[in-house]
């Protein structure tokens, strides 16, 4: 089975770091995506807000370099957490886990897009971080 998420988003508040009793960190934050389309050749944009958690070393390097506003691209798979409430009602939550996280911008520094088209060229905003280069074929 398949289960793979990438997303451009930016933090919604400072990421939350805590500790398991094995002493291994978990950063958790907050994204918001937005997804702009086109009705009737006017453009419209939705947000979307998704929960992140990243565990072990990266929840350690995203702790110190993130912030509230950061523009980052996140690899990952989806979890769904399930629970039920003192009450007996059960709940669930899905939360997206980090694999790899990239900054494409600083807090604040935002990129501009013409009225005619959405800023999709994620290409030139952010550096390689993987290689096709060791593949034999």
């Amino acid at each position: 089975m398949l289960n793979k998420v990438f997303l451009i988003g930016r933090l919604t508040r400072d990421p939350e770091i805590r500790f398991l009793p094995s002493g291994s960190q978990v950063t958790s934050f907050s994204v918001a995506v937005n997804r702009s389309y086109k009705v009737n050749n006017e453009w419209k944009e939705e947000t979307y807000f998704f929960d992140v958690e990243a565990f072990g070393y990266l929840a350690e390097r995203l702790g110190k370099q993130l912030n509230k506003g950061t523009q980052i691209l996140i690899e990952g798979q989806l979890r769904q957490d399930r629970w039920e409430t003192a009450g007996g009602d059960k709940r669930t939550k899905v939360k997206i886990v980090a694999d790899k996280v990239s900054v494409l911008s600083p807090k604040g520094e935002k990129t501009e897009k013409t009225e005619e088209e959405p800023d999709l060229d994620i290409e030139n905003s952010i550096e390689d971080f993987s290689s096709d280069e060791d593949v034999p074929f």
